[in-house]
């Protein structure tokens, strides 16, 4: 039996281009659910964080079109109901799965705060965008008065940026430890959406505008729970090289020096493939000893070592 901390993508539980209504977002989640229980019936023990970014770009924008109704809230506030939300759906589809196949195996959700460093040079230097489109030039010079880094993506007008900032420690990891050491064996899900970013202040935890990678926190996750097994589920079955070009090969194995290389040259962009690699080196110089990066429909393969791209010390 392996312990297994999977990383699951926000699009996984809700893909560009289709409904965003809560019964597409069941269907969509169920399917994951099942690719899920798939590695509890072989075995594994296993902890879940979860992308959210369709999801908390849904709440901005009902933030936005009801702002004259209801207060906005801030991002913070926007990530935590992201988590209660899909850990919610994600929750209750695992149980009804695990009842259908006679697997006793609890579920809970831990609203999950992920320390930030306020001196974090992404604080300075705003990346993300997060949110509703801007056309109207109105509207972008009331956002820009506001505080906000507006930044002009070709794909529908002007968006918000915040920063990404590097996770420093699981507020709760301590909390999440217990309920996996409790006698009755139980999967947990954490570190949703990458967690919600907060900073000490005077010694009182605050949150901050920002958002925080997933991958890298559900690394730091398995680190701080002292787990030595990453999954990351994304879109490909495997990585790959050239991705996209005629002489695009994927890889079953890469090295930590490997990976470093292949990273500082550029074939793993900043967008898509290169935080799940940045991930994956953290994961392994902090003490893990395994990562591997596939899809949903081959999960169990490589979690066997006989599917997706496997990243190794050596």
């Amino acid at each position: 039996m392996t312990k297994l901390v999977v990383a699951v993508g926000g699009n996984a539980l809700l893909p560009p281009g289709e409904p965003s209504d809560v019964l597409a977002q069941r269907k969509r989640i169920e399917a994951t659910s099942a690719r899920l229980a798939d590695l509890v019936k072989a075995g594994h023990d296993v902890v879940v964080a979860h992308g959210n970014g369709p999801q908390v770009g849904n709440i901005l924008l009902q933030n936005e079109e009801s702002r004259h109704i209801v207060p906005p809230m801030p991002l913070d506030v926007c990530g935590a109901e992201s988590q209660a939300q899909i850990g919610y759906l994600l929750g209750q589809a695992l149980r009804n799965e695990f009842a259908a196949r006679g697997i006793r195996r609890g579920v809970a959700c831990v609203i999950t705060q992920v320390l930030v460093d306020d001196k974090d040079p992404a604080f300075a230097n705003p990346t993300k965008p997060i949110g509703p489109y801007y056309t109207r030039e109105d509207e972008i010079v009331v956002k820009k008065a506001k505080g906000w880094k507006m930044v002009l993506d070709q794909r529908g007008g002007w968006r918000r940026v915040v920063p990404s900032p590097k996770p420093i420690e699981i507020v709760e990891a301590e909390e999440v430890r217990r309920l996996l050491d409790e006698g009755d064996s139980r999967v947990v899900i954490a570190a949703g959406g990458g967690g919600i970013p907060v900073i000490r202040r005077d010694g009182r935890l605050v949150g901050v505008e920002a958002v925080i990678d997933k991958d890298v926190a559900a690394a730091l996750l398995g680190r701080s729970i002292r787990w030595t097994h990453l999954v990351i589920a994304t879109d490909v079955p495997q990585v790959a090289l050239d991705y996209g070009k005629p002489s695009q090969r994927f890889l079953d194995h890469l090295s930590i020096t490997e990976a470093k290389k292949h990273l500082a040259a550029g074939q793993f962009p900043p967008g898509s493939m290169g935080p799940k690699i940045e991930a994956a080196i953290d994961f392994l110089e902090g003490g893990g000893e395994r990562v591997v990066i596939t899809d949903l429909e081959h999960l169990v393969p490589a979690a066997a070592g006989k599917a997706g791209t496997r990243i190794g010390k050596k």
